[in-house]
């Protein structure tokens, strides 16, 4: 895990990716923002195109472009004479704008039905797009910038017992509610057996059993670890512990106050 909380272990060998795709709305939130912005004018662009398309080929199935300076023929669309006014009767059908210049008349059936279809659809591509959109910009990604940790933990002595310690602080005003916090060893490990586990998971008690894991940052609070026989550092000396590679991760959880 990085200095910023990303995680720099990549998955490799994944067949099975149609996976991602079973949970589309969770995919497209953790896209990058280009993509995602990407994926949102295709969705739109895609929809009016294929509409467009559509009420052209009804119009041109139907013989209105045969028909365009005949004021005695009632069309499918009003003022629809070709693929371009088409397309922007899509536009403005899906996006409920309604310039009133091209209007289907009551005289197409299939019209009708079309346009029943495109306001259904457009109305789920609204929700499922606005829907990523918002959870996207919600997402509070930016506000660890101001949850600042030291940048270095220690081991000493405190209240007679070895702890390993750090700290952590709140910049903002706004607090972070319900916050909770854990620790977790992460090292190779070698079973008994010979089997080898390259990110072996350890917890590291920061004070679940006395409630001291639920954090009030109201100010900078020092988080402690007692190496007593439960830790995994007992048996680990002070030279050894310079040598061994291993990597301690912090997990603060909470909601924030503001959203």
């Amino acid at each position: 895990v990085e200095k910023d909380g990303k995680c720099n272990v990549q998955h490799g060998n994944v067949r099975e990716t149609y996976r991602y795709l079973t949970d589309i709305f969770t995919t497209l939130v953790d896209l990058k923002w280009r993509f995602s912005l990407l994926v949102f004018i295709l969705a739109y662009a895609v929809t009016w195109l294929f509409f467009g398309l559509i009420w052209w080929f009804i119009a041109y199935c139907r013989g209105d472009l045969d028909h365009l300076e005949d004021h005695a023929w009632t069309p499918c669309v009003n003022n629809l004479n070709g693929f371009v006014s088409a397309f922007l009767f899509s536009i403005e059908t899906e996006t409920t704008i309604g310039y009133g210049h091209r209007v289907i008349t009551d005289k197409c059936p299939e019209g009708i039905v079309l346009l029943l279809l495109q306001a259904i659809l457009g109305s789920m591509v609204n929700a499922f797009m606005v829907g990523c959109m918002f959870v996207k910009i919600s997402q509070p990604n930016k506000r660890a910038e101001t949850l600042v940790f030291s940048s270095h933990a220690v081991v000493s002595l405190r209240d007679d017992r070895l702890c390993l310690m750090f700290r952590v602080g709140d910049l903002r005003d706004s607090h972070i509610v319900e916050a909770s916090i854990r620790a977790k060893l992460i090292k190779s490990k070698q079973t008994q057996e010979g089997e080898f586990i390259p990110l072996d998971q350890t917890d590291l008690s920061v004070g679940f059993e006395t409630g001291d894991d639920r954090l009030f940052l109201v100010s900078p609070l020092i988080i402690s670890h007692e190496i007593d026989e439960r830790s995994p550092f007992w048996d680990v000396s002070r030279h050894q512990l310079e040598k061994d590679d291993f990597e301690i991760v912090v997990i603060l959880e909470g909601m924030v106050e503001a959203t």
